[in-house]
């Protein structure tokens, strides 16, 4: 699953990938509870062991894709 965070007053976001066990509804209930304090840090451990923090206060967006067995590619994608 991919996570796409936009940081404000920077041109670039920061992508995530995230392991494909990964629950999607927890991860959104755990980045919304994250984002209600301003001192907190966002920390997501991608697919490789890497931690990534990101200061709640510098989030500009967070756009959470779809699990990667959800994606489809060719002529059956709809």
């Amino acid at each position: 699953m991919d996570v796409r965070i936009g940081i404000s007053q920077s041109a670039k976001e920061l992508e995530v990938e995230l392991g494909d066990d990964v629950d999607r509804d927890s991860l959104i209930a755990e980045i919304e509870k994250m984002l209600a304090g301003t001192d907190a840090v966002l920390w997501l451990t991608d697919r490789r062991g890497r931690r990534v923090g990101v200061p709640v206060a510098k989030v500009a967006y967070i756009e959470v894709g779809a699990p990667v067995t959800d994606r489809r590619v060719g002529f059956g994608a709809p």
